[in-house]
């Protein structure tokens, strides 16, 4: 197979990357004995080196034969990550080329350590789309105004720390679960602790992405928080569900696609 085949319309000249990858020197093989299933694992593995910068966009993956050969998996499970990173944006497949690196994260996210770990953050990612987004549809039904006052106060405790430059991921979780408590419904926030490391993890990425990133990523994410305020307080659920979910969906975008900082 030649490393040198490209889609026409990618938008850089890019290096080769298959031996990049599967090169036995800069390579790192799978844990079985971790908790964290495999499919998670390789998806961090590719991310990690695009996020490094040791895949760069217009550069071309190895086949999945090869994929299997580096890291000693089975094809389900290479295809699974493949799809998910084409999923995220950050590949793309072109019939009878092979797969390319379309989409970089901000290169600073490798210095906040844990990016092994962002498959599993972002498969948490799509479980809270569905969930929040009715949590808050229904908060915006259902809410008194002593949750709506606790709602306002997280939104402030989130914004004013942000600001200052020192927001937690304690402070973003605040506010997202003192609207599944509005909802009515506790079901709600017991599946959110089900995932509640994933979802921490996202946070803390994210959220160091912004606190270092550009002042209108920062604003982005008030304007966001602030609009699903707006949808609570005057109890429309439709627009609360779609902020939400819009919400979740951008957050998901920034971390993986470095030219929205």
């Amino acid at each position: 197979m030649s490393s040198k085949h490209r889609a026409s319309d990618l938008p850089h000249e890019g290096r080769t990357a298959e031996a990049t990858v599967a090169n036995g020197e800069s390579a790192r093989t799978l844990d079985r004995s971790q908790r964290v299933r495999l499919g998670d694992q390789l998806y961090g593995q590719i991310f990690d080196r695009i996020a490094s910068g040791e895949l760069n966009v217009g550069d071309k993956l190895p086949s999945e034969h090869e994929i299997c050969e580096q890291f000693g998996v089975s094809r389900p499970v290479v295809r699974e990550a493949l799809l998910r990173l084409r999923a995220d944006g950050l590949v793309s497949a072109y019939q009878g080329l092979g797969t390319f690196v379309i989409h970089q994260p901000a290169p600073r996210l490798k210095t906040f350590g844990d990016v092994q770990n962002v498959g599993a953050y972002l498969r948490a990612q799509e479980v809270r789309l569905a969930l929040e987004g009715e949590a808050a549809r229904l908060a915006a039904m259902r809410r008194t105004d002593e949750q709506l006052k606790k709602i306002v106060e997280a939104h402030q405790a989130f914004a004013e720390a942000l600001a200052q430059g020192r927001v937690s991921a304690e402070a973003d979780l605040a506010f997202h679960a003192s609207i599944a408590e509005a909802s009515g419904n506790d079901f709600f926030l017991g599946v959110l602790e089900t995932i509640h490391e994933s979802i921490h993890g996202f946070m803390r990425l994210s959220l160091n992405l912004t606190r270092t990133g550009s002042k209108q990523r920062a604003e982005r994410v008030m304007d966001e928080h602030a609009s699903i305020l707006a949808a609570i307080r005057e109890q429309d659920g439709e627009r609360a569900r779609t902020t939400m979910q819009f919400h979740l969906g951008q957050a998901r975008y920034r971390l993986v696609d470095r030219e929205r900082d």
